[in-house]
């Protein structure tokens, strides 16, 4: 399973080992918007390289007219296993957005933040530019890069 990211193509099953060597990452979770019957097989792509699926969730009549954004369910399942003071080691989150700025500085500031692993400088929210570089990584850099690339098969 691959998907693209900025012209080059991430294959999942290899970004899930480098999560899991690089960050000693246990659980993975991708979160997507609705279910969408059409996509089972990309679910299962998904799956089959180590992840765990999280759908956003949607009235029935809203399915397919709104955008997948899951922002507020990726905030709230963390802040929600903190809250209920599950088993929850450093996060690892892939992101560049902005959106996720006040809860990884909280989560700096707690000391249960490893990385930010954004796909690229240039898409990268211009607030996480005071973060020490110990912080924040980018996908597109040429030691990344080249562990999680999808290579077609010879």
């Amino acid at each position: 399973m691959n998907t693209t990211s900025h012209g080059w193509k991430v294959d999942l099953a290899r970004f899930r080992v480098y999560l899991r060597d690089k960050y000693s990452v246990d659980k993975a979770y991708y979160f997507l918007g609705a279910v969408n019957e059409d996509h089972q097989n990309i679910y299962e792509m998904i799956q089959q390289a180590g992840f765990i699926l999280i759908f956003r969730e949607h009235s029935q009549s809203m399915i397919g007219k709104k955008k997948g954004n899951v922002d507020t369910n990726i905030v709230f399942a963390v802040m929600r296993k903190i809250a209920e003071k599950e088993k929850l080691d450093k996060i690892v989150l892939v992101s560049g957005d902005g959106d996720y700025f006040k809860m990884v500085k909280y989560l700096v500031e707690k000391d249960r933040f490893r990385c930010l692993l954004s796909p690229n400088k240039k898409s990268t929210s211009t607030l996480y530019k005071s973060f020490p570089t110990k912080y924040i990584d980018w996908l597109d850099s040429p030691q990344i890069k080249d562990k999680i690339i999808y290579k077609k098969a010879k």
